[in-house]
């Protein structure tokens, strides 16, 4: 077992993963004591300018990877769905992800159009990059929850369990926030469950009480970071005193980290 996948196999420790969007987010909450750091998707296209999930960011995904590869944390990339609908493709992107120094991947199933790749198709994906770089970790994420289906709970355990089959080392459902739900596919599936952490939702303590095994942050620092941009301007032209900020040498230092 790789280190990162270790990380998910602590009974009451879910691994929190928050998602960096650039060097500097990373490193600094590297900083804090997080031993692994996902990237976000739409804080990498936001970033540049470029869609989230319409396969628009592979070139600053990888250039990104290749940046924080080997930072002295494990890093897990978010690939949206492997931007590519070919599993050897996908499979491709997996082996430079995994020379840059990533330890892990998220592939997910949805698409731009709000439906949702075949699960065979997805669980084809799954399979050529277990074949091609076995040691990377591969969570595998439905988007059954957020795609409008009838019976999300149902569709979801269909998917994940096509998806472990395929070789998925952990599965991931964002959107899925009722306890009840999340306790059942703790118990349906045979690998570490990822959740999403949501404003309103089970807390941390509550996500490891029900056996989740990584929690992630997804897009939320971008987009926190974001209004803290926004509301810091607005209080400078409104007369208002501005919080604590880190200072210049702080941030220029995290360049050379």
């Amino acid at each position: 077992m790789t280190p990162f996948a270790a990380l998910h196999h602590r009974p009451g420790r879910p691994l929190l993963l928050p998602n960096a969007w650039d060097h500097a987010s990373a490193v600094a909450l590297a900083a804090q004591g997080h031993p692994a750091i996902g990237t976000t998707s739409l804080g990498v296209a936001a970033v540049a300018g470029l869609p989230d999930g319409a396969a628009a960011t592979r070139a600053e995904t990888v250039r990104l990877a290749r940046r924080l590869g080997r930072r002295g944390f494990l890093l897990s990339v978010d690939v949206e769905s492997g931007f590519s609908d070919d599993p050897d493709e996908v499979a491709e992107l997996a082996m430079e992800l995994a020379s840059a120094g990533a330890v892990g991947i998220n592939l997910e199933d949805g698409r731009t159009d709000g439906t949702l790749t075949a699960s065979a198709r997805h669980a084809a994906k799954v399979a050529a990059v277990k074949a091609a770089v076995p040691e990377l970790f591969v969570n595998a994420r439905t988007d059954a929850y957020w795609c409008g289906r009838d019976a999300p709970e149902a569709e979801a355990l269909r998917r994940l369990d096509a998806y472990q089959q395929a070789g998925a080392d952990g599965v991931f459902v964002p959107g899925l926030a009722d306890p009840a739900v999340i306790g059942r596919l703790v118990g349906a599936v045979a690998v570490p469950l990822n959740i999403l952490w949501t404003p309103g939702g089970p807390g941390l303590a509550e996500l490891a009480a029900l056996g989740v095994a990584r929690v992630s942050l997804g897009s939320l620092l971008y987009r926190a970071a974001l209004a803290a941009a926004v509301a810091t301007a607005a209080a400078v032209a409104a007369g208002e005193p501005v919080g604590p900020v880190p200072g210049y040498a702080e941030v220029q230092a995290l360049s050379g980290s």
